[in-house]
């Protein structure tokens, strides 16, 4: 797993969200961006992480920062997590995970002993350039919004 920092240029990407809205990294030129990779939406862990960064929002826009959360999950699934949550940003469907390898976010993991392929909890802050300003891997879940803050 080749891992991104700062000073490195954002992978472009461009995924479909909850809503079926394609949304790509070149969007958001010109603004700073958290991008958020989670393993699972509506688990518990990932629910700690998003709720967390949907009520950091005002801190979030009062410092210039848009958000996206990228999980391997179905854009119905997203939804159905956005709609209990109300998260209100968007959570982008990387189901092959190709944007999550290009962030050095997809890597082995271990359960129980058990080794599988899957998403190392990260996180991104991007400029207004498209440049990594910082680069978090293996966050723990509430730890996201004291890290970009």
């Amino acid at each position: 797993m080749s891992t991104l920092k700062a000073g490195d240029k954002a992978p472009a990407f461009t995924l479909v969200d909850q809503g079926e809205n394609t949304v790509s990294l070149a969007d958001f030129k010109g603004e700073r961006l958290l991008i958020y990779f989670y393993p699972k939406a509506s688990t518990p862990g990932c629910t700690v992480q998003s709720c967390a960064v949907s009520e950091a929002q005002a801190d979030f826009e009062a410092a210039g920062i848009k958000t996206v959360g990228i999980s391997p999950d179905r854009s119905a699934a997203q939804k159905k997590f956005d709609d209990k949550y109300g998260l209100g940003f968007p959570l982008l469907c990387d189901t092959d995970h190709s944007v999550a390898e290009a962030y050095g976010a997809w890597g082995e993991k271990s359960m129980y002993g058990k080794k599988y392929m899957g998403i190392i909890r990260s996180s991104f802050l991007v400029d207004a350039s498209g440049v990594i300003e910082d680069a978090w891997y293996k966050v723990k879940p509430k730890d996201t919004v004291p890290n970009v803050l």
